[in-house]
């Protein structure tokens, strides 16, 4: 392997680890236990507990990663509307929204739903 290419592996190591810290952090802020974060990454929870210890890291490229991509952005969205409390984005996370047709913690688990609420909240941030 080349220079060049240790190079590019370091920070391909280096992507991996900061997405896969920011989106355990951003889950922990939101309030979201393992099942929660593996349902809406697609991965299984064993992944997730791995994921913590940055055993397991978020590969570009895959889904998972891209999808931990977009909870990352929910969470910078929300914690803008609710100017950084994180009760306040817990309870609007696990309450009915009319608007969504559902429970935002709920809606994030399928693909659809993520970037519905994703949506919803460019919306609202729009406001601010």
């Amino acid at each position: 392997m080349g220079l060049l290419e240790k190079q590019i592996s370091r920070v391909e190591i280096s992507e991996a680890q900061v997405v896969t810290t920011a989106t355990v952090v951003a889950a922990e802020r939101l309030g979201l236990n393992a099942r929660s974060l593996a349902s809406v990454l697609g991965v299984s929870e064993a992944s997730v507990s791995r994921m913590k210890r940055l055993d397991h890291l978020l590969e570009k490229g895959t889904k998972p990663f891209e999808l931990a991509l977009l909870l990352i952005r929910l969470f910078r969205s929300l914690d803008a509307i609710t100017g950084g409390d994180e009760g306040v984005a817990r309870k609007w996370l696990r309450n009915t929204n009319t608007a969504l047709g559902g429970i935002p913690a709920d809606r994030i688990s399928t693909i659809t739903g993520l970037t519905d609420v994703l949506a919803y909240l460019d919306a609202r941030r729009a406001l601010v």
